[in-house]
């Protein structure tokens, strides 16, 4: 077995054009009925608010395919700890023995689910962007605004979190780091109305998206939603838009916020749900008109996992990094 360190990760592997088109050509494969993938198995840490998922996906005709263990514990930040955590391990296709270990405390999913984030904006997304909203100040709001510049031109953010320090530094860093002015909003209310492209990344389990602030042309990312518990918009948002989007409609209906629409009956038109592999695989189109209002409801695949994992150990092999492990626990730097 290999193990790579997350600092290896970190230099060799990043958001770019490259990274988003390994993670297009996997939700291309999932609407293909090319992969392999169970439902996700979570389990929650009430007492300490925290949450582990395990997720995984062959891709067929891959050799290897990746098993994930992810954690959001959410009061972390109190201890100056990161909420996200985990790693992936790598297993040979033929034979099921692990062959790659990825130490990355989850910085692979936070790079594949910004790569999703980015290529949903492109397909469902007005052209032409002013604004973008971002809703929550953590990494993966940094991970999805950054990703948005590899697909949309835009000068301008707008940045709402319950912590008015972190959505400053949020302002302040991300406005230096992409050359963009980035302010900081006085609500969601105002992120909303003012953006043409709005992403929300938080944990929340009381929607705070309301369908009344819905305008011409919006589109809407939600990527917070990964549990049944969890919820940012209000089942009329999706009731209201011309289309919604699921990374799988499946796990949507069991997890995500169009769990919530269906549930409630608020949402009965079936029709205007497409999965975004049939954007990715030019079999449905996202945005038919500049004056549609647009929703995409991610909640994390394991066919992204898998197709990050492989991306990441071709190109870490290929620079010779990590130490492999033999039979004997003897150590070799690669």
């Amino acid at each position: 077995m290999i193990i790579f360190t997350e600092q290896e990760l970190r230099q060799q592997i990043i958001l770019n054009h490259d990274t988003l088109s390994v993670i297009e050509d996997c939700f291309t494969k999932l609407v293909q009925q090319k992969v392999v993938m169970p439902p996700i198995m979570r389990l929650d840490i009430h007492d300490f608010n925290g949450e582990v998922d395990v997720k995984t996906a062959y891709i067929k005709e891959k050799e290897m395919f990746a098993i994930k263990v992810s954690s959001g514990y959410f009061d972390n930040p109190k201890q100056g700890l990161p909420s996200g955590s985990g790693f992936m391990m790598l297993m040979d296709t033929k034979t099921g023995i692990p062959q790659a270990l990825f130490l990355d405390n989850g910085y692979l999913t936070e790079v594949r689910t910004a790569a999703a984030g980015a290529i949903a904006a492109n397909y469902s997304s007005p052209k032409k962007v002013e604004t973008v909203g971002i809703i929550g100040s953590g990494s993966q709001a940094r991970f999805q605004l950054t990703a948005l510049t590899l697909v949309r031109d835009f000068k301008k953010v707008l940045v709402y979190s319950r912590s008015s320090k972190s959505a400053s530094r949020f302002a302040e860093e991300m406005g230096s780091a992409l050359n963009l002015t980035v302010q900081v909003a006085d609500s969601v209310e105002e992120v909303v109305k003012k953006s043409q492209l709005v992403v929300t990344t938080t944990p929340a389990t009381e929607p705070f998206v309301k369908a009344e602030w819905l305008h011409s042309g919006l589109h809407i990312t939600a990527m917070g939603s990964d549990a049944e518990h969890k919820q940012e918009l209000e089942a009329e948002v999706l009731a209201s838009a011309d289309k919604v989007i699921c990374d799988t409609t499946a796990q949507c209906m069991r997890l995500g916020e169009l769990h919530h629409a269906l549930a409630s009956g608020i949402l009965t038109d079936s029709s205007k749900v497409i999965e975004l592999g049939q954007l990715t695989s030019k079999e449905k189109k996202g945005r038919d008109r500049d004056d549609q209002i647009t929703v995409c409801d991610l909640t994390g695949t394991g066919a992204q996992d898998t197709a990050i994992a492989l991306f990441a150990y071709q190109e870490l092999i290929k620079r010779s990094k990590g130490v492999e492990i033999n039979s004997q626990h003897q150590l070799q730097k690669n």
